[in-house]
């Protein structure tokens, strides 16, 4: 195996995880938080098992 084969299996193999995700569970824009909208307030709903910060 070549580094060019290893790197290409593993792209490859990333985006066939994404698409099937996306297939799966297409993203809700007015479900989610902003993806970049880091210490918003805005939180997501569930696992986790402690309570959040405050």
């Amino acid at each position: 195996m070549t580094r060019r084969f290893t790197a290409l299996t593993a792209i490859l193999g990333i985006a066939a995880l994404l698409a099937f995700d996306l297939a799966a569970s297409p993203p809700d824009p007015y479900a989610a938080p902003y993806f970049i909208a880091l210490g918003s307030g805005a939180s997501s709903a569930g696992g986790f098992c402690g309570p959040l910060p405050e």
